[in-house]
């Protein structure tokens, strides 16, 4: 009997562990997909800001761009 109640016991360490492992990890996976996002998002913003401005600044410009990047017009 003691020896089924040590076996639980360390069972239930293990599991401890594995899921305290687990859990750090995904958390760093989590962190790192959301630092990439972050990212993503600014590039997003100024690559918009800077196109918003040279669609003021040089309309013709702006129109290469955009059938470079697009493949032509919607």
């Amino acid at each position: 009997m003691l020896r089924t109640a040590f076996a639980i016991g360390v069972a239930v360490v293990i599991g401890a562990c594995v899921l305290k492992l687990v859990t750090g990890v995904v958390g760093g996976v989590l962190g790192l997909l959301l630092a990439l996002a972050w990212v993503a998002l600014k590039i997003l913003i100024f690559v918009g800001v800077a196109y918003f401005v040279l669609s003021i600044i040089s309309p013709d410009t702006a129109r290469k761009v955009r059938e470079r990047v697009g493949g032509g017009t919607a």
